[in-house]
């Protein structure tokens, strides 16, 4: 299938992109270097989670930048959504008590990611099943469904996103 001729399917490349892209640049915007000296276990934690959102990011965006090539290599699909599942599966580890802005100010983390634990946890396990149909597809060599279930992923991280992360400047 032509990537031109199907409209349904460049939205939802542009919406994972559009998503990764997002991540990637509050990534980057809020980057900084792990502090030298000693820190507490929460600031730990804290620089630690923001690395693997940079690389859970750069993962996607890899993905979608390769999704848009005429003839993506299924290899290198392979290998994002392989990095995708392996971090999505690590992500509720990433915020143990104590570990938000009280321990990095730059830190995007909600408060009601510890206050609203349970509902946290399903849209993490949410975000973790539409990763694992991305790298399921990806397994298959089917670029067609990696390429449907783009936007289904975007939207669980998005989902997410928007009740448990705050935009900082």
């Amino acid at each position: 299938m032509a990537f031109g001729k199907n409209k349904g399917l460049a939205a939802a490349i542009a919406l994972g992109l559009g998503a990764a892209t997002m991540a990637a640049g509050a990534a980057l915007a809020h980057n900084e270097p792990m502090p030298k000296g000693p820190m507490s276990a929460g600031a730990k934690a804290a620089h630690q989670r923001h690395a693997n959102f940079e690389k859970l990011g750069a993962a996607f965006k890899a993905l979608n930048d390769e999704l848009r090539k005429s003839s993506p290599n299924v290899a290198t699909v392979q290998a994002q959504t392989r990095t995708m599942v392996s971090l999505s599966n690590a992500l509720p580890t990433w915020f143990p008590r104590g570990s938000g802005v009280e321990a990095r100010p730059k830190s995007e983390a909600k408060a009601n990611i510890w206050t609203d634990a349970a509902g946290f946890s399903a849209k993490a396990s949410a975000a973790q099943v539409q990763v694992s149909r991305l790298n399921q597809a990806a397994l298959k060599g089917d670029m067609d469904a990696v390429k449907a279930q783009v936007r289904p992923t975007g939207a669980a991280c998005k989902a997410c996103h928007d009740v448990y992360r705050q935009q900082k400047d």
